[in-house]
């Protein structure tokens, strides 16, 4: 039910490409069938025209000759065609359903994905959709195509004897019923365990080489490697068991053609409807059934492999029936002004019935242009704030608002355009250094634009060799220090012109002066504009027109800097440890 369900609205929609690669199938089925008939009848039929010189003199030689020569063209036309639009039509449905999912993947909020292993995700996109070409290719293409020429066989042969064409068709309609279904049995733990060990070997290999330092590091390499040889033995196993699987499905179905081909053999001898002896018919008759190789063969690898299509769009088709926790409004417009959480209550295991609150009856008012600091030991809840302001996260109580309008009825654009965030975590794509600067520009900006705004923030030397913006940037800018990485991610914010700025600990892994430096540069920025910036020091804490501290989900304290430091031990203790 999973397959179709899937399929049926892709095949709605791309209908005509693959009606067009089913027609080519047939037509070159037909076409095959012809030839191989003609073929037989044609060279019986010049054998007993040569037994006596009036026979020679009257046979028509040229008409069957040209006949084979338009069907052999007709075939090979045919075949070239349906292979094109087959898999055409294949990498259409697949292209389609790939942007399904990532649409159904984009909006799932960090609550739905916080429980998905990122290489799970990426082998749905990848690994399971791509098994899913089985099903159109592998099974609706030959079944279709063989339904259609079993119709026309039986009317072909039933025009010359309705005996011999119950005879062939029904035996082909037998093999068809018994051989899919008994190998669809027997290869059903086979090819799942084929597409499960795919993908547990691919999560593995993952996980491995992303922690191979670490691994490297702790002397768990051979503990990990021993763990991903097991996976790709089971993975191995079921790979024979499917290939041994599949040369038993062709050997039954030589068996099979050939036990038909034996009956006709014999039927046709007796007789081709009222001729006897039979004559060239019985040859033309006999080629058929040979010809009828080409439709059975299909069967048993298609169904054989339809239990593991069954279990991919099983996962693809649960991703695409996620639905994420958080929904937008419809109010599109950007705000500025104040940003407000009343009585807000969050947990992370909250859908669990489990978990402390990181928050717990939070409140907390910025007012309009103003510089707000939020401080507190790891775990105090501080970046969960953020997390809850940019809608990550959905609060169990409480509300959100930004200019006194509740951000619930924001759409995701416009919450967007009003927030720049600089988070602790800067990712940098595998592209060119000015992509990875551009992406924070809503239109595009000059190169000379992205230069200034790297010197600022002291890494002009970047784009001062030769390849100058066009520098490529490896994944995860493993090319570049960490350091560098988050200098990057400043630049982005220093491109963004929004009203409102969000800056979770923007200067941690910098030395003193730098981080000096990075801050006046934001705050220069800032100017005119709402931010809030959390942190666990007291690194320009000076330049604050309001400091707080959060402990126990709750703000115990607030006020200037100079005052902190003369009334609160725990802002003391933060400077101690600055």
């Amino acid at each position: 039910m999973n397959l179709l369900s899937l399929f049926l609205p892709l095949i709605r929609r791309q209908w005509l490409m693959m009606l067009t690669g089913l027609t080519l199938a047939i037509v070159t089925l037909l076409a095959g069938i012809g030839l191989l008939s003609l073929s037989g009848w044609f060279l019986s039929a010049t054998a007993v025209a040569g037994l006596s010189v009036a026979t020679a003199q009257t046979f028509n030689f040229f008409t069957p000759a040209g006949g084979v020569r338009f069907l052999s063209i007709a075939r090979t036309a045919s075949r070239y065609g349906e292979r094109l639009a087959t898999h055409e039509a294949t990498f259409r449905l697949l292209t389609e359903l790939r942007v399904r999912v990532w649409k159904a993947l984009m909006p799932l909020d960090e609550a739905r994905l916080a429980g998905e292993r990122r290489g799970e995700l990426l082998n749905r996109l990848v690994a399971d959709i791509d098994t899913l070409d089985h099903f159109y290719l592998r099974l609706m293409v030959p079944m279709g195509a063989f339904i259609a020429l079993l119709l026309a066989l039986f009317a072909f042969i039933g025009w010359f004897d309705m005996g011999l064409a119950l005879t062939l068709c029904g035996a082909l309609l037998l093999c068809l019923l018994i051989i899919p279904a008994g190998f669809y049995l027997l290869g059903r733990q086979s090819a799942a365990a084929v597409v499960n060990g795919k993908r547990r070997y691919r999560l593995l290999t993952l996980e491995y080489l992303g922690g191979l330092a670490e691994l490297a590091m702790f002397k768990g390499l051979k503990g990990e490697r021993a763990l991903l040889d097991s996976a790709e033995s089971e993975w191995q196993t079921a790979q024979r068991a499917m290939a041994s699987l599949l040369g038993l499905s062709q050997a039954v179905i030589i068996l099979a053609h050939g036990a038909i081909v034996l009956l006709m053999l014999y039927l046709a001898a007796q007789g081709v409807g009222e001729r006897v002896p039979p004559g060239p018919l019985a040859a033309m008759v006999l080629f058929a059934a040979l010809a009828t190789m080409e439709l059975l063969q299909p069967l048993a690898s298609a169904f054989s492999q339809l239990s593991g299509c069954a279990a991919a769009a099983g996962r693809v088709k649960s991703l695409l029936d996620e639905k994420s926790a958080i929904c937008f409004g419809e109010r599109d417009e950007r705000l500025s002004g104040e940003v407000g959480f009343k009585n807000v209550s969050f947990s992370y295991d909250a859908a669990n019935g489990s978990g402390n609150p990181v928050l717990n009856a939070f409140n907390l008012t910025v007012a309009a242009g103003t510089k707000v600091a939020i401080l507190g030991k790891t775990g105090a809840g501080k970046s969960s704030l953020f997390a809850l302001l940019c809608r990550s996260y959905e609060p169990q109580h409480g509300s959100i608002s930004i200019g006194g309008v509740p951000i619930t009825e924001l759409n995701e654009r416009a919450l967007r355009a009003t927030l720049t965030v600089v988070t602790q975590r800067v990712h940098l794509f595998a592209g060119p250094l000015r992509d990875n600067l551009a992406l924070a520009c809503e239109q595009k900006v000059a190169d000379a634009t992205l230069i200034e705004v790297l010197e600022q923030v002291g890494l002009g030397y970047l784009a001062s060799g030769d390849e100058g913006l066009g520098q490529w940037i490896g994944e995860g800018g493993r090319q570049l220090s960490g350091g560098e990485q988050r200098r990057i991610g400043i630049a982005r914010a220093l491109l963004r012109d929004t009203p409102i700025m969000l800056l979770d600990e923007p200067t941690e892994g910098l030395d003193s002066q730098t981080e000096q430096l990075m801050l006046a540069r934001l705050f220069e920025h800032a100017k005119g504009k709402t931010l809030l910036m959390i942190s666990h020091r007291l690194t320009a804490m000076a330049e604050m027109d309001c400091i707080h501290i959060l402990e126990g989900g709750q703000l115990v304290a607030s006020g200037k800097h100079t005052e902190l430091l003369a009334a609160h031990p725990e802002y003391r203790s933060l400077k101690s440890r600055n």
